[in-house]
């Protein structure tokens, strides 16, 4: 008989211990947690129970790793604490989690999950601490979410928790620094997704910006190149009706890591070694000094690479704000485009390319990602209040557009990753670049660039035979005749003195060329205004002009120090004066004045063709085509030859 007794109280008590067991994650609406009481995760990873920060007297509920108990990762009541410990956490008769004085019934609760719960069924709702750390308000019979911590974090990110803002249900999940060690209450430094133009991850302190992410590129964070996916972590950002967040994953499940935002307003990544039994350091930001926001002020651009002591350098084109504060150091003056210089709309600018950046500021930017990149640099050259522009999908060699129209803030150099941005310049400075840039083309620009340099070659070929052919029909017309450019040139004479001779009057009879005055050219460049300057090279400078009648010109003043001199005067004169084809620009004329020797040409307002080939500042398109067919119908060179 006390045999069967005893064996009934075993089992009694491991039935008990059963029923226990089972809800040591759980609590029901007839159950409570006291201070020093525990719910622990089933794979017992995760503790939820009250604890006490630091030299703190203060008791607060939180969630802390198991094998890492200082290491606490989530509070309820963080700005406000229990004094005691007589702290209760349950479920009321509203179906909600409160956290209240034990001792009193009176007041309200020190925290609450505060939901709107259907009267019907409030005894069917229970409270769980889930294996990823996440305490979840549920409803039994639908499994229904009604709360949960993760939409809620305080100053860490666990594995699978978003950061961002859910449209549905207006939550915007961000992380807050704690006001000390002692203290978990809401602090002085946060981690917010920026979902205006194009998203970004923006650290503030004391509410203003401390560090930027980057924008979003579709691998990664473009100013963290090294932070993307790998084999261990996973960075999975969403941006669609529903929401703009980014969820953060461990593939591991062995393994232990964390985000989380200190007082200082440091962001760090810390992983667990087991065998060591600590917490170390993977990664973390700010990184350097150019992570500080804004560091080289408006137009500037920040190098930590750099050799010289100063990170700071300006935009080409631009120049420090205050070279009195750059001389000591400080480059948050940022920078400008000097005083008098050229216009950057329609008159000859372009984009000049900077390599493997982080992108500035995106938080203001006109955004387009159904916009082709090549398509992007287009709408941008033709909109004059653009001052950069830059793909907003790096995959697949980019697409997407991502216009800046203000102020440019917070550019970061890289060795490598990052992505290049294009950057509006006025004529000048482009010719000063272009050489130095790689360009702009994409597989399919440059498929179209061979075609255009086939066909360019082919015709300069046919150009050669045609002068041959000219030639030799010249001097059988003319036999021994003097020629006007023979005499006009080596003579070193003015067009007036050339006039006089009759054989000006035989030579135009045959070219149609007119003469220029050197004072209409003067009057008409402004006397050769650097404002006016289209380009220049080997052979002189081009300048643009307006004549008396308000046509538009464009002069190649031949330099007296070139090797390009007597012989290709002569050639360019005679043979494109006798030229006249629609792909052609056509010469209007020449002045010769003593050393002065130049060129008149009709104005090409897009520029030429060669910054499009070699340089890769425009795109080519359907024009490009028909441009290509008309060189390749080189017949024309024949018949358009004027007898």
């Amino acid at each position: 008989m006390q045999f069967v007794k005893g064996l009934l109280n075993a089992l009694v008590l491991q039935l008990l211990l059963l029923q226990l067991c089972s809800s040591l994650d759980t609590i029901s609406f007839d159950q409570s947690i006291r201070d020093g009481d525990f719910l622990v995760s089933k794979n017992e990873t995760f503790v939820l129970g009250f604890f006490r920060p630091g030299t703190s007297s203060n008791r607060y509920v939180g969630i802390w790793y198991k094998f890492s108990e200082d290491k606490v990762l989530w509070v309820a009541n963080r700005d406000n604490p229990l004094n005691d410990t007589s702290g209760v956490l349950s479920i009321n008769t509203d179906g909600n989690l409160i956290l209240a004085h034990g001792n009193s019934s009176q007041g309200l609760p020190l925290w609450s999950t505060n939901v709107s719960v259907s009267s019907s069924g409030n005894n069917n709702i229970v409270a769980q601490l889930l294996d990823s750390g996440n305490f979840v308000l549920v409803q039994q019979d639908n499994q229904n979410v009604l709360w949960q911590s993760s939409d809620h974090p305080t100053h860490a990110l666990l594995s699978s928790m978003k950061l961002g803002l859910d449209k549905k249900s207006g939550i915007n999940r961000f992380l807050t620094s704690w006001n000390s060690n002692n203290d978990p209450g809401t602090g002085n430094c946060s981690l917010r997704m920026d979902t205006n133009g194009s998203p970004q991850l923006i650290l503030y302190k004391n509410l203003a910006k401390w560090w930027r992410s980057g924008q979003w590129n579709g691998i990664q964070w473009g100013g963290i190149p090294a932070e993307g996916s790998n084999n261990v972590f996973k960075i999975n950002f969403v941006n669609n009706q529903d929401e703009i967040a980014v969820e953060w994953s461990v593939l591991d499940p062995s393994i232990y890591s964390v985000i989380t935002i200190d007082g200082t307003g440091s962001l760090n990544q810390l992983s667990w070694q087991g065998q060591q039994h600590q917490w170390v350091t993977l990664w973390s930001a700010p990184l350097d000094a150019c992570d500080s926001y804004g560091k080289c002020g408006q137009f500037g651009a920040c190098n930590p690479y750099t050799n010289s002591g100063f990170n700071c350098t300006c935009y080409p084109g631009y120049e420090p704000n205050s070279p009195h504060d750059w001389d000591l150091r400080d480059g948050t003056g940022g920078c400008k485009r000097p005083q008098g210089s050229p216009s950057m709309c329609r008159n000859g600018e372009g984009f000049v390319k900077m390599e493997n950046v982080k992108v500035p500021d995106t938080s203001t930017i006109k955004l387009n990602r159904s916009l082709s990149f090549e398509a992007c640099g287009e709408e941008c050259l033709r909109n004059c209040s653009c001052l950069a522009y830059a793909s907003a999908d790096v995959r697949n060699g980019g697409s997407g557009c991502m216009a800046w129209f203000g102020d440019l803030m917070d550019t970061k150099q890289f060795t490598e990753g990052g992505q290049d941005l294009y950057i509006r310049a006025d004529a000048l400075v482009l010719a000063q670049y272009t050489k130095k840039s790689g360009g702009g083309f994409s597989a399919k620009d440059r498929r179209l660039a061979i075609i255009l340099g086939v066909s360019i070659a082919v015709t300069s070929l046919l150009i050669v035979a045609a002068l041959c052919w000219f030639r030799r029909r010249s001097r059988k017309g003319r036999g021994g005749q003097p020629e006007l450019l023979n005499d006009a040139i080596a003579g070193s004479r003015s067009h007036e003195d050339l006039l006089k001779k009759n054989e000006v009057d035989e030579h135009r009879g045959k070219t149609d060329l007119p003469f220029f005055d050197l004072s209409t050219i003067v009057a008409a460049t402004d006397n050769f205004s650097s404002a006016n300057l289209l380009g220049h090279g080997g052979f002189g400078m081009v300048f643009k002009g307006c004549l008396a009648d308000g046509q538009e010109i464009a002069v190649k003043r031949l330099s007296r120090n070139s090797g390009q001199g007597v012989e290709e005067f002569k050639n360019e004169v005679m043979l494109i004066a006798k030229l006249q084809h629609r792909n052609l620009v056509r010469l209007l004329g020449c002045c010769i004045d003593k050393e002065e020797r130049m060129l008149i040409y009709e104005y090409m307002p897009n520029r030429s063709l060669d910054l499009c080939i070699f340089e890769g500042h425009c795109w080519i398109g359907e024009s490009g085509f028909k441009l290509s067919s008309g060189l390749l119908g080189a017949s024309y060179i024949f018949i358009k030859i004027q007898d």
